[in-house]
C-alpha cells in the first residue's frame, strides 16, 4: 500500500551534506517539501543553513534562520564518531579528550539543545515530529569499543525518552531510529576498500520508508524507537 502525501511540509534536516542526512534532505526536497539543510559544508538539496551544531553559536544560528515559522519535522540525521571507528585500527587509548567532547556534543548535546530551540516552531505544526538517528551500538548487548560514540547513542535514547516527558504539552511525536550500517556512499566505499567487514548494508530506501511512515501517522500515535538490524 502506498502512502499518500497530504501536503507540503516544512522539514529541517541536520547533517545534510553527506551520508544519511544528504539522502534524506534530497528525498524530501524531491517530494516538493520545504527543506532546510543544516551542515558545516555545503548541502546538496534544500535551503542550506551553514552551522556547526557542536557549538552554542551553531544552534543559535539555526534557530535564527528558522525564525518563528512552523516546522513539521525535525530530522536529526547528523552523527560523528572517533578516528578509525569501526575498524581494526581503532584505539580507545589514542582517542583525545577533545575528540570525545566533540562526539558527545554532536551526537547528544546538540539534539537536546536544538529540540529545545525549535520546540515552539514544532508546536505550531498540526502533527509535529522529531526523529533522530541513533545506532544499534546504543542498544543493550550491542555496545562497540568506540566509547564516545556508544555513550552518545545510549544517551540519545535516554534523552529522547526524557524529552517526551519534558515537552509532553507540546504534542510532538518523538522517535529514535537505531540502524545497523546503512548503504551510504561512505559505507559502501569502506566495505569495498576493506575497512569494514564484507556485509550487505541496509538499503537507504528502507530508512527513507521508515521516516516517511512515521511522518504519515496520525497525531494519536507515538513511535518511540525503531531498530533496523541487518540479517
Amino acid at each position: 500500500m502506498s502512502i499518500e502525501k497530504e501536503g507540503q511540509q516544512t522539514i529541517l534536516v541536520v547533517g545534510a551534506s553527506r551520508g544519511i542526512g544528504a539522502a534524506v534532505a534530497q528525498y524530501f526536497y524531491n517530494q516538493g517539501d520545504i527543506v532546510y539543510s543544516v551542515s558545516r559544508t555545503a548541502a546538496k538539496a534544500g535551503e542550506w543553513i551553514q552551522a556547526d551544531v557542536s557549538t552554542d553559536d551553531g544552534i543559535r544560528k539555526i534557530a535564527e534562520a528558522i525564525g518563528s515559522q512552523p516546522v513539521d519535522a525535525l530530522l536529526y540525521m547528523g552523527g560523528v564518531w572517533e578516528n578509525n571507528a569501526f575498524t581494526t585500527d581503532f584505539d580507545f587509548l589514542a582517542s583525545t579528550a577533545e575528540e570525545t567532547r566533540f562526539v558527545l556534543s554532536v551526537n547528544l548535546i546538540a539534539p537536546i539543545e536544538l529540540t529545545k530551540a525549535l520546540a515552539n516552531n514544532l508546536t505550531q505544526a498540526s502533527n509535529p515530529r522529531a526523529i533522530y538517528i541513533g545506532a544499534l551500538s546504543g542498544l543493550d548487548q550491542c555496545a562497540t569499543p568506540e566509547v564516545a560514540n556508544t555513550a552518545s547513542k545510549f544517551g540519545l535514547r535516554g534523552a529522547v525518552q526524557a524529552l517526551m516527558l519534558a515537552l509532553k504539552d507540546k504534542r510532538i511525536g518523538f522517535t529514535v531510529i537505531n540502524p545497523g550500517n546503512i548503504a551510504t556512499e561512505e559505507v559502501l566505499l569502506d566495505i569495498e576498500e576493506g575497512r569494514f567487514l564484507k556485509q550487505t548494508p541496509i538499503p537507504m530506501g528502507d530508512v527513507l520508508s521508515a521516516i516517511e511512515w512515521i511522518l504519515s501517522l496520525s497525531a494519536a500515535v507515538e513511535v518511540g524507537e525503531i531498530d533496523l538490524r541487518q540479517k
